[in-house]
């Protein structure tokens, strides 16, 4: 491959580590791209039970998990520690380590911790509301999923801590400095703590003076792929790494997944179809929405942002629907030895489009500024076996899913003027023949399926190549690796009755929305501060 510098045979392997919320991984990748083991372990986060909403990071517990899944993918890949050239971690964003002045994790929390509630609703409350509006402009973040709220949490509640306070990181960055000694952050998993400017690229300390807290813990700022240290004895030791091999600068989980799927130009477009879905579209240059309902984000390209819209608890609703009544459905996929999900999209490829007008009320489109959900429902039912059956419900599920990604591409694009020419649909949603083509056919754009699975953990890989020096950019690493599994292309007569049940949607949730305002119902999700 061009794109492969000179490098010699023995250490010819990368690992990224790949920090999600349910889980930790250790992926063991080629040169070329190919996966060759995993070591994954299962770990959680835990609520104070004095502290509504708290997940607290354990940071001991989960650093010998991770040198545990290690280890596991070094055993299946049947590799010696010499092999690996280099390594990179990724993390779920808006997960935070603080550190006190000798370099020692103090306190951190997950990305799911929404403790701060009133602290958010105080922040709201400066300059006379426009402090939110004036973070946004400059981060591209409401206050909601940052780390200021947080921070001012433990100043009210935790001051000890806060004093104590001297850096802070992402969670990948506590990954790296665990295995180096070295502390700094990356722009695109920093920038989701709302504390980053998008035009610069480094800490906007001012916002944090305006909200009234300390400037003075901001980690330096290098950019994803480059050299941040080598690994140390003792980490060697803990994690079966070998000392010195280099640790490059990792990122944000759907940042470095996007460069995993080869997204490194400007206008390219994703669904990414996981346990929360995620939109998200290359920008030409950092831009903000002037009705605050889209979240940007650093891209790991330098010069590039991202627009982000998340549906909520997509594949969560999926796998509610198939527990609570697809039983007979996943005992007959066990006899035949197919996936549950396989079997139902079978079943529900022979219902017609518009699902005989069931409405899901599941996910709202993205309002990053003020946003709450309807209550969880099913709207239109009738009493016609035929017609309202499992195989129903599933495909109006589907459908709604597409519909509401659809809804945020149009977001984005009405603040942005980019509007996609294709998606890429990747995540373990892009394993449904029949979603897939339901996606294509609701945007009308054609729709690519990866061949690649571990979208972030390849380009969180690529990452750690860069930093070594094996491969020449990110950009053309991940152009060069990505390939095709699928490709669909949209029914335009199926694509004009999605338009319309797209607008019937919209009117049909809007409504429902006032249930929860006047209290008869109550809201899936809210967000912190609402």
């Amino acid at each position: 491959m061009s794109l492969l510098r000179n490098t010699s045979n023995h250490a010819s392997y990368l690992m990224a580590l790949d920090a999600g919320t349910g889980s930790i991984r250790a992926v063991i990748f080629s040169l070329e791209g190919q996966q060759i083991a995993v070591g994954q372990t299962e770990w959680q986060h835990n609520p104070l039970s004095d502290v509504p909403g708290s997940m607290e990071f354990d940071l001991q517990k989960n650093w010998q998990l991770t040198c545990r899944c290690i280890r596991q993918a070094l055993a299946a890949a049947q590799l010696p520690a010499s092999a690996i050239a280099s390594v990179a971690a990724s993390s779920m964003r808006e997960g935070i380590v603080l550190y006190n002045k000798s370099g020692e994790p103090i306190w951190a929390c997950a990305n799911v911790d929404s403790r701060a509630s009133r602290e958010v609703i105080e922040l709201k409350e400066i300059h006379d509301g426009e402090f939110e509006r004036e973070a946004y402009h400059h981060s591209g973040q409401t206050l909601a999923l940052g780390a200021m709220p947080r921070l001012l949490w433990l100043a009210h509640h935790r001051p000890d801590i806060y004093r104590e306070a001297a850096t802070l990181t992402m969670i990948s960055d506590w990954l790296a400095y665990m295995l180096t000694g070295e502390l700094a952050v990356d722009p695109s998993n920093a920038g989701t703590t709302g504390m980053l400017s998008l035009e610069t690229r480094q800490w906007h300390p001012q916002l944090l003076e305006l909200a009234g807290l300390r400037a003075d813990i901001l980690s330096p700022v290098l950019e994803t792929g480059s050299r941040l240290g080598r690994i140390t004895a003792q980490s060697a030791e803990q994690c079966g790494l070998l000392a010195g091999t280099p640790v490059g600068v990792g990122g944000g989980d759907v940042q470095l997944g996007s460069l995993g799927l080869g997204l490194v130009h400007p206008g390219q477009t994703a669904v990414l179809g996981g346990t929360f879905w995620q939109q998200v579209v290359n920008l030409p240059r950092p831009i903000t929405d002037p009705e605050m309902n889209i979240r940007i984000n650093p891209h790991v390209i330098p010069g590039m942002a991202q627009a982000e819209c998340i549906s909520f608890f997509t594949g969560l609703t999926m796998r509610w629907f198939r527990d609570a009544f697809c039983s007979e459905e996943k005992g007959l996929a066990e006899r035949l030895g197919v996936d549950t999900y396989s079997l139902l999209e079978d079943m529900a490829a022979r219902v017609p489009v518009g699902s005989w007008g069931v409405t899901p009320i599941f996910s709202d489109a993205m309002h990053f500024k003020s946003w709450y959900h309807a209550a969880p429902s099913f709207i239109n039912l009738s009493i016609d076996p035929q017609r309202c059956n499992r195989q129903t419900l599933f495909r109006a599920l589907e459908e709604n899913a597409a519909i509401v990604s659809a809804c945020n591409l149009e977001l984005i694009a009405g603040f942005s003027g980019v509007k996609a020419s294709s998606l890429v649909f990747a995540g373990g949603g892009s394993k449904g023949k029949l979603w897939s083509q339901i996606l294509s056919d609701v945007t009308g754009k054609p729709v690519k399926v990866p061949q690649v699975k571990e979208a972030t953990a390849l380009g969180c890989a690529i990452a750690a190549g860069v930093a070594a020096g094996l491969y020449t950019s990110l950009a053309e690493t991940g152009e060069a690796l990505v390939s095709w599994e699928r490709e669909y292309q949209p029914d335009e007569q199926n694509h004009q009755a999605y338009i319309k049940q797209k607008a019937n949607w919209q009117a049909v949730y809007a409504d429902q929305l006032t249930l929860v305002d006047s209290g008869l119902t109550t809201s899936m999700w809210k967000a912190p501060g609402l």
